[in-house]
């Protein structure tokens, strides 16, 4: 689409739009928008391809919000380009259950790719949907047929440059290449606390060179003519580009452009008044003049180009058969026709072999059976792929010009867990990525987001606990698990021994509407013997592993402690106590079993005591105030795993005189 109407007006529907919302929210950021309106023209009325009728057409265009705050930019665009975006959803802005929230956010507003405001993570989830485009498109085109073939745009700002997760995925974009990502900087040198030179003087063009990205400086941003070439310029790169944009903040505010009071604040009647006369816009509020709404229509354009790719795609299935129905296939996020027979196998595999190995190497060998029949998978690592094991013999690793399914992606945790959620937001993979359980603070935001937006990204998190042993309190993860736990709709697994290492990957990969975490071992764990009701039950996330006969305590344990579990159980029936054994790898899973479930394996009236190697609070929701809790509420040590369990009285003993006190109760 190329204008039809003088640029100004166009842009200054935006600004309209914008500075009406905030106003009538009393609440929003209307600096950004104002300021980056003739930036937005020049790429969604130039070179932006979508269909407004079909949000989610697989080759579309991706577009970006990285400086979230802006958002009523996005809501602006997508109702004047004729998205599912009523003048209503307009006027709703920032209301309860409304279409145009504070921040945009992925399947609430049509349009929108990924949940922003947290800065730096949406040019990170542009890494992944550039990544995900490329090794796609090298996968699947063949000569005449490029049927993946589109480009990564993402707006940014001095704030998410600031941000250290932009360092982490900038430099990996530009290492792999991904020249079909296209970044453009806002650079107005304003921040809430106001002009950045006091605290931001980076070079950012020559920091952006130095990680191999193309680089076009000092692009005057309030020039549509201007940024529509250096757009154009950028295509023909074969690096990543950034577009440095020199604008001013909440341009079009006679009082208030240039300076921080126009950030994050209603302009206020009296200044909405102002702009409307320096701009000579004498629309009322929430009215745009039919001649702009034609300038901006895209509907009728957006058909004609989906159009076109249908029928090459049709052309391509009629070639290409299989590969056609595997693209749709992945793009839907439908696993295999096959997979739950190989999953169902593998897990009989392990049943049959009954290995004692660490549960990290359980995770490899889940995976090495899961992946022959899932090519979608995308595995990595953040420089710990020989420790977190989570290579298998068939990977490829992903290097520039080197498509693959394997990706190293440095000491970078934050990154990778971001770039994994760009990932799973594009479609076609199933990402997965590892460190050190420790490691899963640096990555929490990320995790955060990925289950705020229902993504299917899995983070394996290996070395657990203070079985990591030597490496200290550092390095030990004693509060780690629990505070995952506290995520809402993440699934948090700590399977015992390999069958349960096997459920929890089989779980984490069928699940379509929210993310998991897999947590794993150093140190080796027996092999535990279970019926198959038992086998089955694995994945309702608890379930009873050994039970008596009129049970007089329960002891509930994961992961590592489950061998202690049974052990104090057996010396406690041979003293005369019945007791049941609960394994519960996954309490967020078992939270969700029917009431009946639930109290066939925790039984009212039967005390309780739960076994972890970490922080007690998070236990206290399954014993009790009466129950009891062994686990440790310090840091660690420094010493060898088996040391550090009997200091932290992992032991028996302590677990039979814990179990003992909570039955005199």
């Amino acid at each position: 689409m190329k204008p039809t109407l003088p640029t100004t007006l166009m842009a200054n529907a935006i600004r309209a739009l914008a500075m009406d919302a905030v106003q009538k929210a009393n609440s929003g950021h209307p600096g950004m928008p104002m300021g980056m309106a003739e930036i937005a023209v020049a790429l969604w009325a130039g070179h932006y391809k979508h269909n407004p009728a079909n949000p989610k057409w697989v080759n579309r265009d991706r577009f970006l919000l990285s400086n979230g705050h802006g958002s009523m930019l996005h809501y602006a665009l997508l109702h004047l380009a004729g998205y599912d975006l009523s003048m209503d959803d307009i006027r709703n802005f920032r209301q309860l259950h409304s279409k145009t929230p504070g921040h945009p956010e992925v399947d609430i507003t049509p349009g929108i790719e990924t949940t922003t405001g947290p800065l730096g993570q949406g040019i990170a989830n542009a890494v992944g949907m550039a990544l995900s485009e490329w090794l796609l498109a090298a996968e699947f085109n063949k000569p005449g047929y490029d049927v993946v073939d589109h480009y990564t745009y993402a707006f940014l700002g001095d704030g998410c440059l600031m941000e250290g997760i932009s360092h982490e995925v900038c430099s990996l974009a530009g290492t792999l290449g991904l020249n079909k990502l296209i970044a453009l900087y806002d650079d107005n040198g304003i921040s809430i606390d106001g002009k950045v030179e006091g605290w931001f003087t980076d070079d950012t063009p020559k920091r952006f060179e130095a990680y191999g990205w193309n680089v076009i400086p000092d692009v005057d941003g309030h020039d549509v003519a201007a940024v529509d070439a250096a757009i154009a310029q950028a295509k023909k790169s074969d690096k990543p580009t950034l577009i440095c944009c020199k604008t001013i903040i909440g341009k079009g505010s006679p009082n208030l452009q240039g300076g921080d009071k126009v950030h994050g604040a209603a302009l206020g009647d009296a200044e909405c008044a102002a702009v409307r006369e320096h701009l000579v816009w004498d629309a009322v509020p929430f009215d745009i003049p039919a001649p702009i709404y034609e300038a901006w229509d895209a509907k009728q354009q957006g058909a004609a180009v989906e159009g076109d790719w249908n029928a090459k795609f049709e052309g391509y299935r009629a070639q290409f058969p299989e590969l056609a129905a595997e693209l749709e296939r992945r793009m839907k996020g439908d696993l295999p026709a096959n997979f739950q027979q190989v999953l169902d196998q593998a897990i009989a595999a392990t049943v049959d072999k009954k290995e004692t190995i660490a549960t990290r190497k359980a995770s490899q060998n889940a995976i090495q059976a899961l992946a022959p029949v899932l090519p979608e998978f995308l595995g990595g690592s953040a420089d710990l792929t020989g420790s977190n094991l989570t290579n298998w013999k068939e990977i490829v690793a992903v290097r520039s010009g080197q498509p693959g399914n394997h990706i190293n992606y440095g000491v970078r945790e934050f990154g990778m867990s971001a770039i994994m959620n760009g990932v799973a937001l594009h479609g076609g993979y199933i990402p997965f990525g590892a460190t050190f359980l420790t490691f899963s603070d640096y990555s929490r935001n990320a995790l955060r987001m990925a289950a705020l937006m229902k993504l299917r990204s899995v983070f394996v998190f290996t070395h657990d606990s203070i079985g990591l042993g030597e490496d200290g309190p550092t390095h030990q993860s004693v509060e780690h698990v629990s505070s995952l736990r506290l995520i809402p709709n993440l699934d948090n697994w700590r399977p015992c021994d390999t069958t349960e290492s096997m459920v929890a990957w089989g779980a984490a990969v069928q699940r379509k509407d929210g993310p998991a975490t897999l947590i794993f071992s150093r140190q080796n764990l027996p092999f535990v013997e279970r019926s198959a009701e038992q086998v089955a039950n694995i994945a309702r996330g608890g379930y009873v592993l050994r039970d008596a006969a009129n049970a007089k305590v329960i002891l509930i344990a994961t992961g590592s402690e489950i061998e202690l579990a049974l052990k104090a159980a057996a010396v406690l029936e041979a003293e005369g106590t019945p007791v049941r054994v609960v394994s519960m790898p996954s309490t967020d899973v078992f939270d969700r079993q029917d009431a009946a479930y639930k109290a066939s394996v925790l039984t009212r009236g039967i005390p309780r005591v739960a076994i972890e190697a970490g922080v007690t609070d998070f236990w206290y929701k399954y014993v009790g105030l009466e129950g009891a809790v062994v686990g440790i509420d310090t840091f660690g040590e420094s010493a060898p795993a088996p040391v550090l369990f009997k200091h932290f009285g992992f032991t028996v003993d302590n677990v039979v005189a814990k179990a003992k006190l909570v039955l005199a109760a």
